[in-house]
């Protein structure tokens, strides 16, 4: 069996100014090919898959050219024509110039919005079937923020979306989509697949999955699993922050032959999702930024510490609002991780910026509405720190404020999910009561999962900006919000 392995995924804010380029998705490592492809997620999705694919003596996989992450990572807006056209373009030539193919497998992420492509994903499903034929299998593994309907599933034969938000499980996707995906070529696995819409759409920040309501869908959805043998269940929580005509909620249920199986599957999650829409959207507190802060001192006076303020409204990573608030309430013992500000990186580390130096710099700010103004900071260097990300190597400069905060300014967005990542840049987490970060939920991997974090706190400006949970204050172009719960009348059979 020769299997072609292929990545393409990005979760696309299309409400950001800069679009994603080209030139994001070009840098060390990216794009990667053939084997470098194999060896691109080996805890993720595309780790599990090479895993268990190798398992079999008779599958020969094959990387097809592909890109990483882009570098702005999800602090970036459409991918513009030219990136989608060069990439797939590179895929689909290559698939032509190497087959014959059994199957392909697809990495990808779900919320990918490219300009002049209503559903990336599914046409980049498409020419893949165009590329290796009516009889290759194609399998595929989703975020659960993907933004999907029955278009990929017209070209492709099954997918595979991770359950849990953290995303604990890629890694066991993956491993999924390969045994099924071979069962398929040997035929004893015939994919039949029904996908419902769900007309809920619903902020990212609400979703996790460590407690009621969204653990009850998940666990609906294992439990559907577990009872009937050869099912598979996908639950497409949505992205909102994609202005695409296929936004919100979507259920899939798979079976081996059974279509009406997976019909009823496919109804009853839709509509156990539907009984608890209210439930969805009203189980997370957040708090006005001015309160949360406010808690955070209260909290962090009583002894109730580590302390996570997580800003989850910061798309472009380089909003200042939460930092504002803790210089003006005077927080202590606090790291601000991150505000992004590409050009005062680049800069300071081209003039040689080092620990003791004085610091008196505009930081962050102005990328959109959102980021609100440049803030004066003044303080000195604590340290110039260099640590990986998904993208590669990365360079913080770290700002000693006094009474023991600490700011690091990063090129681009960064989500700090564990505490590994922190010390990767120096920082031993012990110095520190209250942590500052940009996530929405992933957060909770590292600080919440594991006991580590006494207090959290979500956090938001007041304006309805981009990463609002008021989704009717952001200029949809291209979905009508109307029609989805909370936001108009909607009914659902």
């Amino acid at each position: 069996m020769r299997i072609a392995v292929l990545h393409f995924s990005h979760e696309t804010v299309t409400f950001l100014a800069n679009d994603t380029t080209l030139a994001d998705f070009t840098y060390p490592g990216s794009p990667a090919k053939g084997d470098a492809v194999l060896a691109m997620q080996p805890r993720d999705y595309i780790g599990g898959f090479v895993q268990v694919a190798r398992e079999y003596a008779d599958v020969e996989l094959v990387g097809i050219e592909s890109p990483g992450f882009p570098v702005t990572g999800t602090g970036s807006g459409w991918i513009t024509e030219e990136a989608f056209e060069t990439f797939v373009g590179k895929m689909i030539a290559e698939l032509n110039a190497s087959g014959p193919w059994d199957g392909a497998y697809l990495a990808v992420h779900g919320a990918m919005g490219a300009r002049g492509v209503a559903r990336p994903e599914a046409e980049l499903a498409r020419r893949v079937r165009a590329a290796i034929g009516s009889t290759a299998i194609i399998a595929a593994t989703f975020d659960p923020h993907g933004n999907e309907d029955e278009e990929f599933l017209k070209y492709a034969d099954m997918a595979f979306t991770v359950k849990y938000f953290p995303h604990y499980d890629g890694h066991l996707q993956g491993q999924r989509a390969a045994r099924q995906m071979v069962r398929a070529i040997r035929g004893t696995y015939k994919p039949e697949a029904v996908t419902v819409k769900v007309p809920i759409i619903s902020p990212t920040v609400l979703q996790w999955t460590g407690a009621s309501p969204w653990s009850d869908l998940v666990q609906r959805a294992l439990t559907w699993e577990a009872r009937e043998p050869d099912a598979y269940v996908n639950v497409f929580f949505g992205f909102p922050w994609s202005d695409v005509p296929d936004v919100g909620m979507c259920i899939q249920a798979m079976t081996n032959g059974n279509k009406k199986l997976a019909q009823t599957i496919a109804d009853d999650m839709a509509a156990f999702a539907w009984r608890k829409r209210h439930e969805l959207l009203h189980s997370t507190k957040v708090h006005h930024m001015k309160e949360g802060v406010a808690l955070a001192l209260k909290a962090q006076q009583a002894g109730e510490t580590p302390i996570v303020l997580g800003d989850h409204s910061d798309r472009s990573g380089y909003a200042t609002w939460l930092l504002s608030e803790i210089m003006a309430q005077g927080l202590s013992n606090t790291l601000i991780a991150t505000v992004a500000d590409n050009a005062l990186v680049t800069r300071l580390l081209a003039s040689g910026a080092k620990a003791g130096d004085a610091f008196d710099e505009l930081v962050g700010g102005e990328a959109d509405e959102s980021a609100g103004p440049k803030v004066r900071v003044q303080g000195k260097i604590h340290s110039v720190s260099a640590g990986r990300s998904r993208t590669g190597g990365q360079s913080w400069v770290n700002v000693d404020l006094g009474n023991g905060n600490v700011l690091c300014i990063s090129p681009y967005l960064v989500q700090v999910i564990e505490l590994d990542h922190l010390r990767q840049f120096g920082f031993d987490p012990a110095q520190f009561q209250v942590f500052a970060i940009k996530s929405r939920v992933h957060f909770r991997r590292g600080f919440d999962d594991n006991g580590f974090a006494k207090t959290i706190l979500l956090v938001e400006p007041p304006e309805p900006f981009l990463g609002t949970t008021r989704l009717d204050g952001l200029p949809y172009t291209n979905v009508d919000i109307t029609k989805f719960y909370p936001y108009g009348e909607v009914s659902f059979p």
